[in-house]
C-alpha cells in the first residue's frame, strides 16, 4: 500500500489482508466504501461524503434499501479490527476506504494509494436525505447512469471504469432483488467483467423477486445498467477497450475510484 503510518499501519493492513482472504469478502468491502462515498453530488441534489453514518441504523443511510447487506454484514465482517483500531489508530469512514482498497489489491487488482482525514458522522443526522438521485438503480438504462454520475464530476469513461468493479462479487436476492454473479470468477479482480459483456450472449430473465436482469448460458449475469454500456457509442469504445486491455482500465479505474473516495471531503493526508 501506498500510504504509512508505521507498525500499527502495517498490522492493520495485514489484518485487512487476512479477513479478505478467510471470509472471501473483498466484494462487500468495496461495496461499503463505493455506497459509503457514492452518494456525494453536486448537481441539483448537494452534498454528502465518505463518513461512515451507515453505522447508524436508526434512520438515514443505515436504512436506505440499496444499503442492504452492509450495516450488518460489511460491519460484521469489520467489527473485530473496528474494535481494535477504531478510534485510536483509524476512523470509521477511513478504515472503509482503506478496507476496499486492500480488498481490490488482494483480489488482484492495482495498488491504490489510500489518503486519511475523512470525518466521520456523529449521527444517523448526518446522512444525505436519500438515496434516489444519488446512487444508482441496476434496472435503469444509459441516461439513469449519467444523471447520477455526472453530478459528481465523472464523465462516461468514467462510469465504463467505475462499472467495472462488477468484475467481482455478486448480487443478493435478499438485499438487491437481483440474484447471480457478473463473472465466473467473482473473487478475481480483472478485466473480465468487459470480456463477458462482449463474448457472451445474455438473454432476458427474471429474478424471483421479479426484478428484470440477463442471464447467459453459464448462469453469469448481467444488470440492464450492464448492458446499458453497449448501447452508446460513448460507453461501448471504453468497454472495449478495457477488454483488450487490463493496464489500461486499472489505470482509469484507480483514477475514478480515489475521486469517488475523495469527493466532498478535504484536507486529506497521505499517512495516518
Amino acid at each position: 500500500m501506498a500510504a504509512r503510518g508505521g507498525e500499527s499501519y502495517d498490522s492493520l493492513v495485514k489484518d485487512l489482508q487476512e479477513l479478505v482472504k478467510t471470509k472471501q469478502c473483498g466484494p462487500i468491502l468495496i461495496r461499503l466504501s463505493w455506497h459509503d462515498a457514492g452518494v456525494f453530488s453536486d448537481g441539483k441534489l448537494k452534498g454528502g461524503c465518505p463518513n461512515a453514518a451507515m453505522r447508524f441504523t436508526d434512520a438515514g443511510e443505515g436504512t436506505f434499501g440499496a444499503n442492504a447487506g452492509l450495516p450488518d454484514v460489511a460491519l460484521g465482517l469489520l467489527k473485530p479490527i473496528t474494535e481494535k483500531y477504531v478510534p485510536s489508530v483509524i476512523g470509521h469512514a477511513d478504515l472503509w476506504t482503506l478496507a476496499a482498497n486492500v480488498a481490490i489489491k488482494e483480489m488482484g487488482g492495482p495498488d491504490i494509494k489510500t489518503r486519511f482525514g475523512r470525518k466521520d458522522a456523529e449521527s444517523s443526522s448526518d446522512s444525505v436525505e436519500s438515496q434516489v438521485g444519488r446512487l444508482p438503480d441496476g434496472d435503469k438504462e444509459i441516461d439513469h447512469l449519467r444523471e447520477i454520475f455526472h453530478p459528481k464530476g465523472f464523465d462516461d469513461k468514467d462510469i465504463v471504469a467505475l462499472s467495472g468493479a462488477h468484475t467481482v462479487g455478486k448480487c443478493h436476492l435478499d438485499r438487491s432483488g437481483f440474484d447471480g454473479a457478473w463473472t465466473e470468477e467473482p473473487l478475481k479482480f480483472d478485466n473480465t467483467y468487459f470480456k463477458e459483456m462482449l463474448e457472451k450472449e445474455y438473454s432476458e430473465d427474471k429474478t424471483e423477486k421479479g426484478n428484470p436482469q440477463f442471464k447467459s448460458g453459464s448462469g453469469t449475469i448481467m444488470l440492464i445498467s450492464d448492458l446499458a454500456l453497449l448501447k452508446d457509442s460513448a460507453f461501448k469504445k471504453h468497454v472495449e477497450t478495457y477488454a483488450k486491455d487490463q493496464d489500461a482500465y486499472f489505470k482509469d479505474f484507480t483514477t475514478a475510484w480515489v475521486k469517488l473516495q475523495e469527493n466532498g471531503v478535504t484536507g486529506l493526508r497521505d499517512s495516518l
